[in-house]
């Protein structure tokens, strides 16, 4: 059969498929629970002035591609107006055929804005940029309003301990309708490659946890304290973002010296840097347990590679790529020194590398609990792979190996407010899968029975697992 592009059949390649995504997957809310928006903007009840700012402005997925597509970074990062801008995405759009980036463009004009029938190229930019420029800067397109239309309840910011959380205060304060908790990200706790930055961190972890760090002990208590206040405004779910798995031998008088040494401004080597962030990240694991938090651990990227665009641009900018370091003994070694004392929380691994997935899969049995189903969780495709082949993979991976049904499903991963799409694009291609298999008699061809798996892993799962109390349910 033949499907017309962006129609409502879009990737539903069998019947079993489009019944379980118009019956069963459609209609479920979005349960987002790791992204980057800015809490501040959700806050405000912000109004984006253009198309630009709210689409273009961080995504750094966009960006690498009008790159490859030979555009100047004066039209990317710099200073060119908003609209040359958008203009250079619109060249670029009909060249990432094949790439999510192109579906992704073509379903977030569809929802929210309702543009159908419609390509993004030069051709149309000027009118699809003036048409959702004049319905962002109205009150129905407001970040709340738009989170309403996508059918949002609940959403996961990322901060660091150092985070003051007014914005999640306010929004709080407002009693909005959709819970907006937010994930402690302590990784520059444990960036002891740079030790000047190191300290200027704990220098103002000092000053949040207004007290003085002279010690590893110390430095231990000022992050408990932070920790608490996270807690105690609403946080239940703890991210950390690893380029290794730390997980070396250590002494307790080995990090004492080592945190001293850090302290002081002068520089560890390679192994006393691998046994600090080990002791440490053991710690912070042992604080998320005894809160009955849950944590996330993404690994596999392989960051700033291009140092030249690093020093103009800074972190997050489009310059990392999927490393090939060896994880296995040390995420082993890691989860079994929490679980040997009873200290592992629930928690969700993300490779970045395809290579991993199977051994991603197969750690998992290694430490579920026989009483929380889904304890440990395979993450869904992340970052580079959260693209068509790679979300199959990692979930014929899990159901190979491991559960699928209790998947706790899709994240965006996002800075934008208009990528909300990508959860129907993970639903229609988890309901592809499940009707090719259904179509060669591998699962039974019964939507009644595999329907509600469909909504378990679209939302009832998720809801279940984070534990976070949502208005009216």
């Amino acid at each position: 059969m033949t499907i017309e592009f962006m129609s409502d059949d879009l990737l539903l390649t069998t019947e079993t498929a489009r019944r379980l995504y118009h019956d069963y997957a459609a209609d479920m809310p979005i349960y987002d629970y790791h992204c980057h928006l800015p809490p501040a903007d959700i806050a405000a009840d912000r109004n984006f002035d253009n198309l630009t700012q709210i689409w273009l402005n961080g995504d750094h997925y966009k960006w690498r591609a009008m790159r490859s597509n030979g555009i100047d970074e004066r039209f990317i990062t710099g200073s060119a107006s908003d609209y040359e801008k958008f203009e250079k995405w619109s060249q670029t759009a009909p060249y990432a055929i094949g790439n999510p980036l192109y579906v992704w463009t073509h379903l977030e004009l569809k929802r929210p804005f309702g543009i159908t029938g419609k390509r993004l190229g030069p051709d149309t930019a000027k009118e699809i940029y003036d048409r959702c420029s004049e319905m962002l800067r109205s009150p129905e397109f407001s970040v709340r309003n738009i989170m309403r239309k996508m059918n949002v309840k609940m959403v996961c910011t990322t901060e660091d301990p150092l985070d003051n959380l007014e914005h999640h205060q306010k929004i709080a304060a407002d009693n909005f309708d959709i819970t907006v908790s937010t994930a402690w990200r302590p990784d520059k706790a444990l960036a002891c490659e740079n030790v000047e930055s190191l300290n200027e961190w704990i220098n103002g972890l000092e000053k949040a946890a207004d007290c003085q760090i002279s010690s590893f002990d110390d430095y231990l208590t000022a992050i408990r304290k932070r920790h608490d206040y996270f807690h105690a405004n609403g946080c239940r779910i703890a991210d950390h973002g690893l380029t290794i798995i730390p997980a070396a031998d250590y002494t307790e008088s080995q990090i004492n010296d080592i945190f001293n040494k850090l302290r002081s401004g002068r520089p560890i080597g390679v192994d006393d840097c691998l046994k600090f962030q080990s002791a440490l990240l053991y710690e912070l694991m042992v604080m998320n347990h005894q809160k009955n938090w849950s944590q996330q651990l993404h690994f596999g990227a392989l960051r700033n590679n291009n140092s030249r665009m690093m020093n103009i641009l800074g972190p997050d900018t489009g310059y990392d790529s999927i490393s090939d370091f060896h994880c296995a003994q040390p995420l082993a070694r890691l989860l079994d020194r929490l679980d040997r004392n009873n200290q592992l929380t629930r928690t969700i691994l993300y490779n970045l590398n395809p290579a991993d997935n199977e051994l991603m899969a197969t750690m998992l049995g290694n430490f579920q609990d026989g009483k929380t189903p889904g304890k440990i969780q395979y993450g869904s495709g992340w970052w580079f792979l959260d693209q068509r082949d790679g979300m199959q993979k990692q979930m014929t991976v899990l159901a190979n190996l491991g559960l699928l049904s209790r998947f706790v499903g899709m994240l965006t991963d996002s800075r934008s407010f208009l990528s909300y799409p990508r959860h129907e694009y993970f639903r229609r291609i988890l309901c592809k899968l499940l009707g090719e298999w259904a179509a060669i008699g591998e699962i039974p061809n019964d939507t009644k029975s595999l329907g509600p798996m469909v909504q378990n892993i679209c939302f009832n799962n998720a809801q279940s697992y984070f534990q976070i109390e949502l208005p009216g349910r």
